[in-house]
């Protein structure tokens, strides 16, 4: 392909000036060219603000647009996996925003398709994991892995942060909505970032919204790492726990504990610490360049896998994995996975 990458952003969503439009105006080999939203209005409502130069009057015409070679998927949960097979098939790379699908079912249809197009063609499909393409993400896996935490016991992560909004779109369960959906599926990629392993769900708990008790606002779980490690995630939308974005790796020799690794452009903390009995008492911070941000670094590893066949951290079939996690921590609480009927 030649520059600049050409991008359609496939529906106005509040995340998109920061994941894709301020981060696009700063990357040389990538352009926003064309949105698509519910309504006309809203799609040139938000290309005026913006600056985005083509509305398109629904998604199905910004995906027969050739004059896009990739699109931006910030939809609702549970219209991530149609308008992903979507643009796979009208031969568009993709980005699509976490969670990738609502369920590990519609995320194998996804991978397939994703992994049929990457052979004919090169289509690249990545899931909007930001965080993980910053320096930070890369220093916290290259210290787990390097063995100086020894060998690993425990890893703990939770993303908590309060949205009172209970009529947002992240408690609706009919548009795959939950706290473990949404904050909980960082904590799930970042678990097993650290813990190197795909974990097995031995136990979880939740706290519900009134309203619909099929929607989780709160979430803890207890996981197994193959290599004998254990496991605890947190996730809430509104709990007691306010606000907490942090991980920890626990090994025979010391610990790795790491504040807002989510966002840490904003503020981040990175403290290796070691334990008592393996000998001197030892304290270590790291500082880790904060810019760019986590979206940029994101949208310059998509630009960079489509434009010059780089790596795809965040793969479709990387997603399956997450996705079926999340599914055994639903089943575990006793809730249907996202998008199956509770007789399912």
């Amino acid at each position: 392909m030649t520059t600049p990458l050409r991008v359609g952003l496939l529906g106005a969503a509040a995340i998109a000036p920061s994941a894709l439009i301020k981060p696009a105006n700063r990357h040389p080999r990538v352009t926003v060219t064309a949105v698509a939203a519910r309504s006309r209005q809203r799609a040139e409502a938000f290309a005026r603000k913006h600056d985005v130069p083509v509305v398109h009057p629904n998604y199905e015409a910004l995906l027969a647009d050739p004059q896009i070679d990739a699109v931006y998927v910030p939809l609702p949960n549970a219209l991530h996996a149609e308008w992903t097979l979507k643009a796979i098939e009208a031969g568009k790379h993709i980005l699509c925003e976490k969670p990738f699908t609502a369920n590990r079912a519609e995320a194998e249809r996804v991978a397939d398709a994703a992994d049929a197009a990457h052979t004919r063609g090169g289509l690249v499909v990545m899931e909007a994991f930001h965080y993980r393409h910053h320096a930070l993400a890369t220093r916290m896996q290259a210290i787990v892995q390097s063995g100086e935490l020894g060998e690993l016991r425990h890893v703990e992560a939770e993303v908590c942060f309060p949205l009172p909004r209970f009529g947002d779109i992240r408690y609706d369960y009919d548009l795959a909505g939950g706290a473990t959906m949404d904050a909980g599926c960082y904590s799930v990629h970042v678990a097993r970032l650290l813990g190197g392993e795909t974990p097995a769900v031995t136990a979880a708990r939740m706290l519900t919204l009134r309203k619909d008790r099929r929607v989780d606002r709160a979430m803890e779980a207890h996981l197994a790492f193959p290599g004998g490690a254990s496991g605890h995630l947190r996730a809430s939308m509104w709990s007691r726990r306010v606000l907490s974005i942090r991980a920890r790796a626990l090994g025979s020799k010391g610990e790795l504990m790491v504040t807002n690794f989510l966002m840490p452009q904003l503020y981040h903390r990175l403290t290796i610490r070691s334990l008592p009995d393996t000998g001197p008492r030892t304290l270590r911070r790291e500082r880790v360049a904060r810019q760019p941000s986590s979206y940029a670094c994101q949208l310059s590893a998509f630009a960079s896998a489509v434009l010059d066949g780089g790596p795809v951290l965040a793969s479709a079939r990387d997603a399956v994995v997450t996705m079926s996690i999340i599914d055994d921590i639903y089943r575990a609480a006793g809730l249907p996975p996202r998008g199956e009927s509770e007789s399912a």
